[in-house]
């Protein structure tokens, strides 16, 4: 039997107001990524680094990209 580890990850993402629209005119936001195995950390400025970080955890699994996915991510992450 596989061990969890070996076939699953988990992350913490989290995502919070750096600057208001009140303060600079735009909304300002921020956040950080976590996989919680190895306590990995990476600070975001845009929601396509969640992809960029997950992506290399998927490819130590093995599994293979689908593009179809990742413009499916990237389309809704822009709206």
């Amino acid at each position: 039997m596989d061990e969890p580890e070996a076939t699953s990850h988990s992350f913490i993402v989290r995502v919070w107001l750096e600057e208001t629209a009140e303060e600079t005119g735009r909304a300002v936001w921020r956040g950080s990524i976590t996989h919680v195995p190895s306590g990995k950390r990476k600070y975001l400025q845009e929601l396509g680094e969640i992809i960029a970080f997950i992506r290399v955890y998927l490819r130590g699994m093995g599994v293979e990209e689908d593009r179809r996915w990742y413009r499916q991510v990237r389309r809704r992450s822009r709206s």
